[in-house]
């Protein structure tokens, strides 16, 4: 078997809740800023949830042709506005390079949903005469923003979706390692969009029980490990990495900014939505990524936790990270989705960046919103409040979806060589 390829990563873009670049989405993490507030999107006033973490200031016709917004739904607007940014942070120059060895993974946990409820509306108000719109079906298909980002810039290589629920763009950065890896791509661009701060989105999450009823205080509502924790707060946004096979990136002169050693997937093979008491799969993800960078667990200095808020959530993590770590772990732990709220199936790589960041200016970003954890957590040397700067050179995100998908990452500090 061929020796496996290093992977680096060399540029990341972000469009979030509380910052619509990567170095704005980076100062606001080490601030503590809350990216929740009343919905804007659609008329709440009846549902029991009336926020959400949603983008700010973000104008399509900033970064499109009218004719481009009409043809996109906004979780494609916002891929191709992330990967973007992304493409010029790695200083990419395509016509210089072998376009057929470049691709894209991206993913989405539900496509265009805004699109799909758009229409059918219209046709049920209508008079029962089909006149949908003609790019209706591109508009909802999760794969099309990984498809017009490769055609925006002419990248002729691999080139899919990936779906797995909240653990989508986590899966998708440990395919394009992997791939790249193996040697077959120099450069992938990978990561997820979302855009499900609809009716349907919030209403069925409502439905399921799933999000924060706090209404009179969204701002703190999002507060993991907290013992008073009542559901997650949705988020929209998007996040995109440029993961390159590290030769390649070495002669190109390209800015590093960390190195992706290890990768781990697994299924809690339990529960539609629930995660196995025990934490199961998240366990067998975490090892699995630990044993594929070839660490022990004492090597990893933070762990972005996937702690969306939810009371069953947050514990069954817990016992995970107990089971891999020890029953007194000694790494450091914060869940950025208490600033961002949950960015469902872009939440990964979102907080990929957040881990690339940590590593590299040896920061880790704070918890907010947690005043009071539960007895259970008090063990854990949780980040609260404020950012902790202390050397960080491995960082490890947890990404778990409904279906019980589960995603783990670590990244490297990149040291020169």
């Amino acid at each position: 078997m061929p020796e496996l390829k290093r992977v680096v990563i060399t540029g990341v873009g972000a469009l979030t809740p509380i910052g619509n670049t990567a170095q704005a989405f980076g100062r606001a993490l080490r601030t503590g800023v809350s990216g929740a507030g009343p919905i804007t999107r659609f008329d709440a006033t009846k549902f029991k949830t009336r926020f959400a973490c949603e983008i700010k200031g973000f104008e399509p016709l900033d970064f499109f042709e009218r004719t481009e917004v009409r043809k996109y739904d906004p979780f494609t607007q916002y891929a191709l506005v992330a990967a973007d940014e992304a493409i010029r942070h790695a200083g990419l120059d395509f016509a210089g390079l072998n376009r057929n060895r470049i691709g894209v993974i991206w993913g989405s946990g539900v496509g265009g949903l805004g699109t799909l409820q758009e229409q059918l509306l219209e046709f049920a108000a209508g008079d029962g005469t089909p006149r949908f719109n003609p790019f209706l079906g591109t508009k909802m298909l999760v794969n099309i923003a990984a498809g017009l980002i490769s055609i925006r810039y002419g990248l002729r290589g691999l080139n899919f979706a990936v779906v797995s629920a909240c653990a989508t763009s986590t899966t998708a950065l440990i395919e394009a390692f992997n791939y790249l890896r193996w040697g077959q791509a120099d450069v992938l661009i990978a990561g997820g969009s979302e855009a499900a701060i609809n009716a349907v989105g919030v209403g069925s999450y409502n439905a399921l029980r799933a999000l924060s009823t706090r209404n009179d205080d969204p701002t703190t509502a999002s507060r993991p490990f907290d013992e008073t924790r009542d559901g997650f707060v949705v988020g929209e946004g998007a996040g995109a990495l440029v993961l390159e096979e590290y030769e390649h990136a070495r002669r190109r002169g390209a800015t590093i900014l960390a190195e992706v050693v290890g990768g781990g997937m697994a299924a809690d093979a339990y529960h539609l939505t629930g995660t196995h008491p025990e934490g199961e799969g998240a366990t067998l993800s975490m090892q699995a990524a630990l044993d594929d960078a070839g660490l022990q667990a004492a090597q990893i200095d933070y762990l972005n936790a996937h702690a969306t808020s939810t009371g069953l959530g947050d514990a069954s993590e817990l016992q995970a990270i107990g089971r891999v770590f020890g029953p007194r772990p000694q790494l450091h732990i914060s869940a950025t989705k208490s600033m961002t709220g949950h960015l469902l199936g872009a939440a990964g790589a979102v907080e990929a960046i957040a881990c690339v960041q940590a590593v590299q200016d040896d920061v880790v970003p704070p918890t907010i919103n947690t005043t009071r954890p539960g007895a259970e957590f008090a063990h854990l040397q949780l980040t609260l409040g404020r950012a902790a700067y202390r050397p960080v050179t491995y960082a490890m995100s947890n990404s778990f979806g409904f279906g019980g998908h589960t995603a783990t990452l670590i990244v490297r500090k990149y040291a020169g060589q």
